[in-house]
């Protein structure tokens, strides 16, 4: 059985890889996760890559009645896979946390012209511009 930290981490690590199945970053995060549940075994890094598309299939396939439905059971079975890795191998938390940061980066880029206002909140890469806009 995990401690509270791990079982926590492998939450965020399942939640995140199924939110991450939407986005334009998938490939990248999909052998990113592959690699680390196969720890280093080139074929069972194939079983987990084809079992990562077989769930983003699910998720982008669900109709939107049943979406939230969809993606939090397989956040649930992702969240098993990674208690399972982290019980079976605990010197696997750090890349375990490198992935959860990973799935959580935000990148920003908010630009403010004459006297509009803004608040951005994020971690990641920011950027900001404040002035007049630039001349056409």
């Amino acid at each position: 059985m995990l401690n509270e930290g791990l079982a926590a981490l492998a939450a965020s690590a399942g939640t995140g890889l199924v939110a991450a199945m939407v986005t334009d970053g998938w490939q990248q995060v999909r052998v990113r996760a592959a690699r680390l549940l196969s720890r280093g075994d080139a074929e069972e890094g194939r079983r987990q890559e084809d079992r990562l598309e077989q769930t983003r299939r699910e998720v982008v396939g669900a109709s939107a009645d049943r979406i939230e439905e969809v993606a939090r059971r397989q956040g649930e079975a992702w969240r098993i896979r990674f208690e399972d890795l982290l019980g079976d191998h605990p010197e696997a938390e750090a890349a375990v946390r490198e992935l959860v940061a990973h799935l959580g980066a935000v990148q920003v880029d908010a630009r403010a012209f004459d006297h509009a206002q803004q608040a951005v909140q994020g971690q990641g890469v920011q950027h900001n511009t404040f002035g007049s806009p630039p001349a056409s």
